[in-house]
């Protein structure tokens, strides 16, 4: 089979650089395409040189249709905005859009989900396979353990720039808890703790947020109960593994049909 041709978008991010690296370096697959946004001042760089591996003869473009069309696969790891948009270039262009993009409202999903009637989308709030893995055995561990025993509350930290909270990966693990105890996340998170807040309500899923230095990724989830705890964490000291996991996506997605997956479906969990 011929090489899958890829556009990365926000290829001059530090992710966007990680992927061209990633794609350059992988079998099976070659880049076609670069995309910055609008007045960004890598227009016109060559993609390679900004990414450290040396001049490629790709100029980074912020002409997503052109780019597109001459594509078998986007990926891309920008704002909710900006893959919104992606996502309806690549469902006219019909090619796989892989995401992983966090931070989403409702209303973001709705419009993802309708480009996804045409085309196959992946989409992730991680796409290592180790937090994809640690997301099936916390549904396991939630099925397992009761919520009137154990308490459960999910610990995540990143570098100082991220401006998601809590991270796509934590929403992840938390919905994992849900989907385990077959009950409603949104219904049963419990976000922020401040002041006199009372004794923790039985069943509750709660979130703690940590931003500092170039932290690239830390998850845990702690079962609390009575006499012990288990704590299941995931720790990503390289953004290579989120680019190798979304190539991994997109040469999966080539050859299903359309709809909307997650790196969980990619990865058969």
């Amino acid at each position: 089979m011929a090489d899958m041709n890829l556009v990365v978008t926000g290829a001059s991010g530090r992710m966007g650089q990680t992927l061209v690296r990633e794609i350059c370096a992988t079998s099976g697959v070659q880049l076609c395409g670069a995309l910055a946004r609008e007045g960004s001042p890598a227009l016109g760089c060559d993609v390679g040189e900004l990414a450290g591996i040396g001049s490629i003869g790709i100029l980074v473009t912020d002409d997503p249709i052109t780019a597109f069309s001459k594509a078998d696969g986007v990926l891309d790891f920008t704002s909710p905005i900006a893959s919104v948009a992606f996502a309806k270039c690549a469902a006219k262009a019909r090619i796989p859009h892989i995401i992983g993009t966090t931070g989403f409202l409702v209303a973001h999903d709705e419009e993802i989900e309708l480009a996804s009637r045409d085309i196959s989308i992946v989409k992730s709030g991680n796409m290592s396979l180790g937090v994809n893995l640690l997301a099936s055995l916390v549904e396991v561990t939630a099925r397992t353990l009761a919520a009137e025993d154990f308490d459960v509350e999910v610990l995540e930290m990143h570098h100082r720039n991220k401006v998601d909270a809590p991270s796509g990966a934590a929403l992840m693990l938390g919905r994992a808890v849900s989907d385990g105890r077959s009950t409603s996340l949104s219904a049963r998170t419990v976000r922020c703790r401040d002041g006199n807040v009372g004794p923790r309500e039985i069943g509750t899923i709660g979130f703690a947020t940590l931003r500092g230095g170039s932290v690239i990724g830390q998850h845990s989830v702690i079962f609390a109960g009575p006499g012990e705890r288990l704590v299941l964490s995931h720790h990503a000291d390289d953004r290579s593994l989120f680019a190798s996991g979304a190539i991994t996506a997109v040469l999966w997605a080539r050859d299903v049909r359309k709809g909307l997956y997650s790196m969980r479906d990619v990865l058969g969990l």
